[in-house]
């Protein structure tokens, strides 16, 4: 189980904890710390060392705190983590798609879309500061439900109660919560909110349908009323569990209902955009529900194009190709998944800035730029990835 965990957290790399380990280190010494961490695993002598806090900016703005174990305690939570999916995965519910294995944001999306068929309300729900509030007590109490292996509720305890060295060097104890960035944290996160809200949803509100992917959770209602009173229940139930919901974030959502009242008519979800959209069909035009690139996932990748700068790269435009390539695809790969036109405009700036680059690289006008840009498209029109969708 031991040297399975080591394969499995060794392919998805990552940087040292607190001990200053890295992989090279590890791996020098391979055998022997591995048999050290089997020996205290076996043993129940094994005791996790403080999580080193990283911050990462957020996309709407601020930071995510993470909490970095050490490599070899991440190896020790992939061997909990292993024998406790097989036990508790086949009982989550259908409904829930985050950290789980075979399932996928775009599954969460596309059920997203087709739970608003006849629904023309949804909640918008954020849990406030999710993994930082979640109660080690109530946690505990909801993996001992499904797992009665001793040695596994003796180490989830000891990383739930792990300090964390903060990012000024200060160490603190951790009263509540399961810290970003340990291997075992999206599961524990998963079990609770399966307790705390689907459990809940699925016995006391069985017609209303939900998704959720982790923490972002979107309920479905049929009326402007019955939206209000369901949230106000799972408020409710949520402070029960010593959970909040976000009053900047949680909302009400309009999606296609009559009303006096103003709402927000557009529901972001997983970097997409759920809002109404007139089709065609066999019976004529009629309003749809359809995902969209979210205006914040525009702002993102727009973002990240101007942050390399690429009017300033003094290289050929094969080369150019070869380095953007693997981001357009990335880019593709995800908001392409369902249709592509929705994402034209993203890509109608990326050749804005291509053709700033002949100019820079070639000294022509805007005008003799866009007849080159244009003549290598026709030489070569899969040159970048983005060109089958949107040319120069």
């Amino acid at each position: 189980m031991v040297l399975r965990a080591y394969k499995k957290v060794r392919a998805n790399k990552g940087g040292p904890g607190i001990d200053g380990m890295n992989w090279e280190e590890l791996d020098k010494n391979l055998i022997p710390n591995l048999y050290t961490l089997w020996n205290r695993l076996t043993s129940g002598s094994y005791f996790p060392q403080p999580v080193k806090e990283t911050e990462i900016d957020k996309k709407d703005g601020g930071v995510r705190k993470l909490g970095i174990p050490t490599i070899l305690d991440r190896i020790a939570q992939q061997v909990v983590k292993t024998h406790l999916e097989r036990i508790v995965e086949p009982l989550f519910s259908d409904n829930s798609f985050g950290y789980r294995p075979g399932r996928n944001c775009h599954q969460a999306v596309e059920k997203a879309q087709r739970n608003t068929f006849g629904h023309d309300w949804a909640i918008d729900l954020d849990i406030k500061s999710f993994f930082d509030k979640i109660d080690h007590e109530l946690l505990m109490k909801a993996v001992r439900n499904y797992c009665k292996d001793q040695w596994v509720l003796l180490y989830i305890e000891r990383w739930l109660k792990a300090g964390t060295f903060q990012s000024d060097g200060n160490y603190v104890d951790r009263l509540t919560g399961t810290p970003q960035g340990g291997v075992i944290s999206p599961l524990l996160a998963n079990i609770f909110l399966h307790v705390v809200f689907d459990k809940w949803m699925e016995k006391y509100h069985p017609e209303k349908p939900f998704v959720r992917y982790a923490d972002d959770i979107v309920i479905h209602c049929k009326t402007e009323k019955q939206t209000q009173y369901v949230l106000t229940l799972i408020q409710k139930r949520l402070a029960e569990c010593k959970l909040s919901t976000n009053p900047k974030k949680t909302r009400i959502v309009n999606l296609a209902g009559i009303t006096r009242n103003k709402y927000p008519r557009s529901l972001d979800f997983l970097g997409f955009s759920l809002h109404p959209w007139w089709c065609k069909t066999g019976k004529g035009y009629r309003v749809m529900i359809t995902a969209f690139i979210s205006a914040k996932s525009v702002s993102k990748a727009l973002d990240k194009f101007g942050q390399l700068k690429i009017h300033k790269w003094r290289k050929s435009i094969e080369v150019l190709a070869a380095d953007l390539n693997p981001i357009i695809r990335g880019i593709k790969n995800y908001y392409c998944k369902f249709w592509a036109e929705h994402t034209h405009y993203l890509w109608y700036q990326l050749n804005e800035r291509l053709l700033k680059w002949v100019q820079w690289e070639k000294g022509l006008n805007k005008k003799a730029a866009l007849f080159w840009l244009r003549n290598k498209y026709r030489e070569s029109p899969r040159l970048f990835a983005h060109w089958e969708l949107v040319y120069p």
